[in-house]
């Protein structure tokens, strides 16, 4: 795994062992930010479910002001640490291990506004489901924000979102990335 563009380009990530984590890949991550096309510079970044670090690693490398990467394993915590350190990218990253579920997300992420959000999700785990519907989430996306989710084709998204409305949807492979934006834009 690399970055794929960007003043980080080429700079390789570290990758967990084994099937716990399961980063996305070149292919789509490249799809992702030529649809995003220039969103990314400048914005406020929230990668939830950040696993390696690598989309939002991608974002800061396009010109993100800055990323805080929302993560419950305590080994991609520690993944994401090194990356960050990686590309030296430590002023513009924060780290907040903590679970999504029923509980509120932690201050550091709801007394900001994000600009685009990222989410990739453990498939099949009914999370994506989870954080859409967190309530905690649209309160901190930005009026004309942008929430990136990646999924499996095979999971069924949640039938109502309050708040949110699906912009655009891709297909790659096994792999479906939905678009949604605040409702109303």
């Amino acid at each position: 795994m690399r970055i794929i563009s960007g003043s980080l380009r080429g700079r390789k990530l570290e990758a967990p062992r084994g099937w716990d984590i399961r980063p996305t890949t070149d292919r789509v991550r490249e799809a992702i930010f030529n649809i995003l096309s220039r969103r990314p510079e400048d914005a406020r970044v929230l990668d939830i479910f950040a696993g390696t670090g690598a989309l939002g690693l991608e974002a800061l490398s396009r010109g993100a002001a800055n990323v805080i990467f929302l993560e419950g394993s305590p080994e991609a915590c520690r993944i994401i640490t090194s990356n960050i350190t990686r590309m030296g990218v430590e002023k513009s990253a924060a780290i907040v291990c903590h679970t999504i579920g029923e509980q509120p997300l932690p201050e550091k992420i709801t007394q900001k506004r994000f600009n685009l959000v990222f989410m990739d999700p453990p498939y099949g785990t009914g999370l994506l489901g989870t954080a859409l519907t967190h309530p905690d989430l649209i309160s901190c996306l930005d009026s004309q924000g942008l929430i990136v989710a990646e999924h499996s084709i095979k999971e069924k998204l949640p039938e109502t979102i309050t708040g949110l409305d699906i912009h655009d949807q891709r297909k790659y492979g096994r792999t479906l990335i939905t678009f949604f934006k605040p409702t109303g834009y």
